[in-house]
């Protein structure tokens, strides 16, 4: 398969990942301070870093990394004891 395929499937696999994780967290499903929650939010944010900075879309390249972080930060305090 072509790169530039790869590149679409990462960044509607990116929405569906943060749109599923939104509406499970909103429907009590998933809470906001689960790994699972975050890991949808860690693997989201880097399919959609990929497919912006792929098309040069540089703002949303920024809100991702930003995105990417808080979920990241997160994973890193719930690993706290």
């Amino acid at each position: 398969m072509k790169l530039k395929i790869w590149i679409e499937v990462a960044g509607w696999l990116a929405a569906a990942l943060i749109l599923a994780a939104y509406a499970l967290l909103s429907l009590g499903k998933l809470e906001p301070r689960s790994r699972t929650y975050q890991w949808m939010n860690v693997a989201g944010a880097l399919g959609f870093i990929v497919n912006s900075g792929w098309n040069g879309a540089w703002p949303s390249v920024g809100l991702n990394v930003v995105w990417l972080g808080i979920a990241w930060h997160a994973l890193a305090r719930l690993r706290r004891p």
